[in-house]
């Protein structure tokens, strides 16, 4: 099957495009802003589905979700929009981008989205992150990035202005706090961190604050650092970097949640702390016991492995055939 990708951004190319090629698909994947290359791909590329996907510079205004709709819905080629940013952005952003690109299937990171699109006629079923080994795998450690500790992430003020209740920050305050307080140091790689203070109640050291790293860059920082932080945003999703840093390699401190709990299995995969004074114990314990961190983060590495974007990939396909939406010589 040949898919065009609708997508330029890091976070997407290197991950779900790839689960296709490793199932032997043709990828081809353009800035759908750019409409003479979007003209060439939908004429001699000939893509048998077109995908589209998160909330990027390439779909982030009404112009762009308009001129996106305009060429795919007359091509008479099944348009796929995985919504990445749901729930927190359903209304905000998913489903005014439904409305003007007309995707003919939606897939959602949020299993609770799913009534919502069907109740309103739109065809939808769960698609979940995932991982690709061919950004995310475990390598030697970089002296650049060996710490205690690094947490890859963006700090969000601004979201804290708005919901200061929001998951995220319960996550960060019991996660991070304790490595302040005790002043046991972390990189923290990513944007406004030096905005945090109101937050954490305590300014962030400024040599703790590292610039924002590239995307294909994280593997190195998660197989460098003793303990990876991994925030979650919700209690009933995980996030991506919760697949990424397990295969990496990493070892993932993250939140304890029933949806961490579903799919892994703390003290074996990973470990998970639900306050500040569990997250304490819990670095006294393995700062100090390197042969039980490395078991950890092997048996984690084992037990993402059906997360990879490569069954992410077979999966849409399977759900898209039963869903009539593509014909069965391509399963």
């Amino acid at each position: 099957m040949r898919i065009l990708f609708l997508e330029t951004h890091p976070m997407w190319v290197f991950g779900l495009p790839n689960g296709f090629k490793d199932l032997g698909h043709h990828i081809k994947i353009i800035d759908p802003n750019k409409e003479e290359l979007l003209k060439a791909a939908l004429t001699q590329f000939q893509p048998n589905l077109i995908f589209s996907m998160g909330w990027t510079p390439a779909n982030d205004t009404l112009e762009k979700q308009e001129r996106i709709g305009n060429y795919t819905q007359p091509s008479g080629i099944p348009h796929i929009y995985w919504a990445t940013e749901d729930p927190g952005y359903t209304e905000i952003f998913s489903l005014p981008y439904i409305k003007r690109a007309k995707p003919d299937f939606v897939f959602t990171i949020c299993e609770e989205k799913i009534a919502t699109y069907e109740g309103l006629g739109i065809s939808a079923a769960h698609l979940d992150f995932g991982y690709h080994p061919s950004v995310h795998y475990p390598t030697n450690r970089f002296n650049q990035y060996t710490s205690t500790a690094a947490l890859v992430a963006n700090g969000y003020p601004q979201l804290y202005e708005k919901d200061p209740t929001h998951q995220r920050f319960i996550s960060l305050k019991a996660l991070v706090v304790p490595f302040l307080d005790e002043g046991i140091d972390i990189n923290l790689y990513g944007r406004y961190w030096d905005q945090m203070k109101r937050i954490f109640e305590k300014n962030i050291p400024l040599d703790w604050i590292k610039s924002y790293l590239p995307y294909p860059e994280a593997n190195k920082v998660y197989s460098s650092a003793k303990i990876v932080i991994g925030v979650q945003n919700k209690m009933t999703q995980l996030t991506q970097r919760t697949y990424e840093i397990l295969a990496s390699g990493g070892f993932l401190l993250t939140t304890d949640t029933p949806e961490v709990r579903r799919h892994f299995i703390p003290g074996k995969d990973l470990i998970v702390s639900s306050s500040k004074e569990e997250t304490l114990q819990l670095l006294r314990y393995y700062l100090n016991r390197p042969d039980e961190r490395l078991k950890i983060c092997k048996r984690g590495l084992q037990s993402v492995k059906k997360h990879s974007y490569t069954i992410r990939a077979k999966m849409v396909i399977e759900t898209l055939y039963r869903r009539k939406i593509i014909p069965c010589h391509f399963l």
